[in-house]
């Protein structure tokens, strides 16, 4: 039950975070250019370690468009041109510390030029939700919102820390 759940949510959790994806590459025409020299080329990225109670992950391969942007390819035995692997042991502090901005340690193999423009990309591009959120709401409830946002982010982020360091002692005891 668990996995057909998975294989039905998948492809549209993929989908969604392929547009999210583009849509902060589009925000930045130097990132596009870098990625255009790449067309064709596939990235797929690993996540170690990851908890065996939780769903398995969906296939996290993109494929450069002559767009200078990225389609989802959840293709599992294509040979990816740049392999990333990162540990996800913990899923939810990981996905934290990447959306505050923390770059989490990554293993890269493959292409150098590709991984050169991949790494510019991570160091680089960031989503403005202030923006987004302007556009959608105005500008007095989009800072409102922003606001609140970081603020539960900043909470969640010491909450995780926390429960992590907490879990840290109990294991050297």
């Amino acid at each position: 039950m668990i996995s057909e759940l998975n294989a039905l949510l998948a492809p549209a959790l993929m989908e969604r975070l392929t547009l999210v994806v583009n849509h902060v590459l589009a925000s930045e025409p130097e990132a596009q250019a870098r990625l255009v020299a790449h067309q064709g080329r596939l990235l797929r990225l690993e996540l170690l370690n990851w908890p065996r109670l939780l769903p398995a992950p969906p296939v996290l391969a993109f494929r450069v468009t002559p767009a200078g942007l990225v389609e989802w390819a959840a293709d599992d035995s294509l040979v990816p041109d740049l392999r990333v692997r990162l540990e996800a042991g913990n899923p939810a502090l990981l996905a934290l510390r990447t959306l505050t901005g923390e770059q989490p340690a990554l293993a890269i193999e493959g292409d150098a030029q590709l991984a050169g423009d991949v790494d510019w990309l991570l160091k680089n591009l960031r989503w403005d939700v202030a923006a987004d959120l302007e556009r959608l709401f105005g500008p007095v409830v989009a800072q409102q919102l922003h606001s609140l946002g970081s603020m539960l982010g900043r909470g969640l982020r010491a909450a995780i820390e926390g429960a992590a360091a907490m879990a840290g002692r109990m294991r050297s005891r």
